[in-house]
């Protein structure tokens, strides 16, 4: 069975940085980061191949974001600079198998989730 568990989430100030960490992760997977804010649906945040290789971020976080993979400890994580208030969400990682192709911003192709992991940003 495939199961993921994030952690590093917490309260931080506007302007901060911190890393979210996904463990559990596969080496034939590839891992995405979505968020969801209250009273609406997740949306994408960044992915990753299997290889570690290939990344893709979301327009709101690109530039501010490094997500990376170490498949020795099988972990994944996304390093996020410049919080920013409307950062505020519930984190979530996610888990697909994906030898070859494209990585995807869709939370439907991403078959294994984890409980996610609280981020407040203060102003």
């Amino acid at each position: 069975q495939v199961q993921l568990a994030e952690s590093g989430g917490g309260l931080v100030q506007a302007g901060d940085s911190l890393t979210l960490t996904c463990d559990a992760s596969l080496p034939a997977f590839a891992v995405g980061w979505f968020r969801q804010f209250p009273g609406k649906e997740r949306e994408f945040v960044a992915a990753i191949d299997r290889t570690g290789s290939i990344t893709l971020y979301a327009d709101s976080v690109k530039g501010r974001s490094t997500i990376s993979r170490d498949n020795t400890k099988k972990t994944v994580a996304l390093q996020m600079n410049s919080l920013k208030p409307e950062d505020t969400a519930v984190y979530y990682c996610a888990a697909r198998l994906l030898l070859f192709g494209a990585l995807s911003r869709s939370e439907n192709e991403y078959k294994f989730w984890g409980r996610g992991t609280q981020v407040t940003v203060s102003s």
